[in-house]
Formats: C-alpha cells, structure tokens, sequence
C-alpha cells in the first residue's frame, strides 16, 4: 500500500490555483470584515487567514525540496 501525502496533491495544482488557495481565505476574511464590521469572528478569521497566507508564501520555495528530504528520510528508515 503505498502512502499518499498531501503534497502531492498540491503539485498537480497549476501556478494560478496555488497563488488562488493562498489568497482566497485573506480576501474572503477581508470582505467578511467590510461587511460585518469589527467584531470577535472577523478578527479570529483575519488573523487565521493572515497566518495561512504567510506560511504559504514563506514555505512555497522549500516545499518541494522539504517533501523530498522527507520522502528520503522515510525511505532510509525502511
């Protein structure tokens, strides 16, 4: 049986749709907070989605190398 990690499913996306699952959360907590002002939820979906939105750009250069080291290491302790 053979593992599936969720990596994998991020590399069939094109350039366009990882950009998209990025910013579709930021945008959607933004227009959320226009629209019901400033309240207790929209500042916990803010600050969520600010945080995915870092960590995916902050980590989009190293995920395939980091996938990679992973899968290798898993490999060496077979």
């Amino acid at each position: 049986m053979q593992m599936m990690y969720s990596g994998t499913i991020l590399d069939q996306l094109t350039p366009h749709a990882r950009v998209a699952t990025a910013i579709a959360p930021f945008a959607a907590a933004i227009i959320m907070r226009i629209a019901f002002g400033r309240n207790v939820l929209t500042r916990w979906m803010l600050t969520i989605a600010t945080s995915w939105f870092a960590i995916n750009v902050m980590l989009a250069p190293y995920s395939a190398s980091m996938r990679q080291d992973i899968l290798d290491f898993v490999a060496m302790l077979r």
